[in-house]
């Protein structure tokens, strides 16, 4: 727990540079940030199976860096967003490798649905939900796809609920909130307490 938590600092620092390409946020939201989520995900070490430690390793990590931004500037920088697809696809391939094929299949349709539903709605309403969002769903969704239609629908709903807690805020009240960051604190939380397949090892 303590060794994941001091590998995170200098995780998310290297976090901060690659936002730095785009908006300025505090490195030390970025290291205190990712050392914290990354100690969380060592408290629960041995209750999930070493091929999936990756995923919620990596969605702490893209969660405090796309939130800080997101918060901060209401944007999602691309140079650290589209690095999810990459990052996230080989964490899901290295856990379909011992988990199943079956597990792959579900990924891919997780990001045909989940990110498909998020183009839908930034078409309809591109000022309630911006490019960026829809981008961050595309990846977000072959995690979720893998965890089940349950999860997917359960951080669908817990997201909503969030930005409408954000937009209380006077910050937000004419603008409206960001919708990142909810998104990614609901499937990271899925991540880290997986239902079935993935709560158990083949």
């Amino acid at each position: 727990m303590i060794v994941s938590g001091v590998a995170g600092a200098p995780a998310g620092w290297i976090g901060s540079r690659l936002l730095a390409r785009s908006v300025r946020v505090r490195p030390l939201w970025c290291v205190v940030g990712t050392a914290t989520v990354w100690c969380l995900v060592g408290a629960r070490f041995g209750s999930l199976p070493p091929w999936w430690l990756p995923v919620p390793v990596l969605l702490g990590w893209f969660t405090v860096l796309l939130t800080a931004a997101d918060l901060a500037h209401r944007r999602l920088p691309d140079p650290v967003n589209l690095l999810g697809y990459p990052a996230l696809g080989a964490a899901v391939v290295v856990a379909a490798s011992w988990g199943g094929v079956s597990l792959g299949l579900a990924a891919l349709l997780g990001v045909l649905v989940f990110g498909g539903a998020h183009l839908a709605v930034h078409w309809w309403r591109p000022d309630a939900l911006g490019a960026g969002d829809v981008k961050l769903a595309g990846w977000l969704g072959g995690v979720l796809g893998v965890l089940g239609w349950p999860a997917m629908v359960l951080v669908t709903v817990v997201a909503s609920v969030c930005s409408l807690v954000l937009r209380l805020a006077p910050a937000w009240r004419t603008t409206g909130a960001p919708h990142g960051p909810g998104l990614l604190a609901a499937a990271w939380l899925a991540t880290l307490f997986p239902v079935l397949p993935v709560a158990s090892p083949p």
